[in-house]
């Protein structure tokens, strides 16, 4: 098989997919912006061909190169794992006859309000929300529901420019930050109440073959906005056991059904508090920050490759051990500047050593990140255990350890 894969070196984990890819036995062609010359060794390796173009958002860029493949053999496959580019790659397979997303689909899974009114209409338990291009649309939003009010724009992931209000001061600067007195499109939600978390598959041809649990502590919105907070996220391995989770697996596998989803990841955010269980969006994509990573290592699998034999073969052939829980926590700095070392390593080095997966941590003299850089901008460290509780309990005493040191 032919597979055509935008961006094979950026992010990072981008050349995983390569990788799966040719594992499986695949042809790769890559579309990327560096030079074929600035990719890794390893990637080009792994690659058949490759097209260089001006910028992989672009619908028309990514169309000629597509073309341009098509001319020299038949495409049977065209693959895109980030966000900004699905919907991009959804138009180019119809324009060029290639299976996979659809453009409603993808379109479905990117904007949201129109994602929960379809979901709605289905009986899938979302918040309230509209598609706002003006502040009256939101002030009428928020005369009907009430406050906390949350606003993002229509096509955002996860927390990227997501802001709540909780009274009409924070709302109308809120409106006037996101533009949306301006005619910007935006989506505004009702404030959900609760713990979240997020229900991550593979399928195949619209049937869950891998799914997986993931926690957040705390909630993204809280964890994107406090420095001092170090945030988690923590994969269960108790989603075949606990009779929680099937109601979670169940609203899965609903939305993936009127979504239209077929051979893809999927990652899909929910909440649950005072209200019950409540959807909060999907993206027919891998999650992000390597999470497929933790997946790998509490279940005896590679993920990529998972998916490459989905892709490529239509089905794959190996099971979730469910083996350990594992977690990520972001060790942050208490300020920008450089960082100048690290106090409690070692403690926690003797301590953990056995459960620690891998750690991130920048040199000193190495600069920092904001905090809006997310999970793994700055120093993290990644382990797992066989018990969620006993991993949880590992993962706080990390940070509460660990004090990353930072100077001018």
């Amino acid at each position: 098989m032919h597979v055509v894969f935008i961006e094979p070196a950026f992010p990072h984990n981008q050349s995983e997919f390569v990788r799966g890819l040719h594992a499986v036995g695949a042809r790769v062609t890559a579309i990327g912006e560096a030079p074929a010359r600035a990719l890794p060794a390893a990637i080009r390796g792994w690659l058949h061909g490759y097209e260089q173009i001006s910028t992989v958002a672009s619908r028309q860029a990514v169309l000629e190169a597509v073309q341009k493949i098509q001319e020299r053999e038949p495409v049977d496959r065209l693959e895109a794992t980030v966000e900004a580019h699905v919907m991009v790659a959804a138009h180019v397979r119809e324009a060029c006859g290639i299976p996979g997303t659809s453009t409603k689909t993808a379109f479905l899974c990117r904007d949201k309000p129109a994602m929960k009114q379809v979901l709605r209409e289905a009986d899938v338990p979302c918040a309230a929300s509209i598609g706002a291009s003006s502040a009256e649309d939101v002030r009428a939003f928020v005369e009907e529901h009430g406050y906390p009010v949350i606003l993002k724009p229509r096509d955002a992931a996860g927390a990227a420019g997501t802001y709540r209000a909780n009274d009409a001061d924070e709302l109308e600067g809120v409106v006037a930050e996101i533009g949306v007195d301006r005619g910007m499109p935006t989506a505004v939600e009702e404030f959900i109440e609760g713990h979240e978390a997020f229900y991550d598959t593979l399928c195949i041809d619209g049937h869950v073959v891998h799914d997986f649990v993931s926690h957040y502590y705390p909630n993204v919105l809280e964890a994107m906005r406090a420095r001092w907070i170090s945030p988690q996220i923590v994969v269960t391995n108790r989603i075949d056991d606990a009779s929680d989770y099937q109601e979670v697996k169940a609203m899965g596998k609903r939305v993936i059904e009127v979504l239209g989803i077929g051979t893809s990841a999927t990652h899909m955010e929910w909440f649950y508090g005072p209200k019950g269980l409540k959807f909060s969006e999907i993206g027919c994509r891998p999650p992000g920050v390597s999470v497929w990573d933790l997946y790998g290592a509490g279940n005896d699998l590679d993920l990529y490759v998972e998916w490459a034999k989905a892709i490529v073969h239509g089905e794959t052939d190996v099971r979730a051990s469910r083996a350990y829980s594992t977690g990520m926590i972001a060790l942050r700095p208490d300020g920008d500047g450089r960082i100048t070392g690290y106090e409690g390593l070692e403690l926690v080095q003797e301590t953990f050593a056995e459960w620690v997966i891998d750690a991130h941590l920048p040199p000193p003299g190495s600069r920092t990140a904001p905090v809006s850089g997310g999970y793994m901008a700055n120093a993290w460290v990644r382990m797992r255990h066989p018990d969620y509780d006993e991993l949880r309990r590992m993962l706080d005493q990390v940070g509460e350890t660990v004090k990353v040191g930072v100077g001018a």
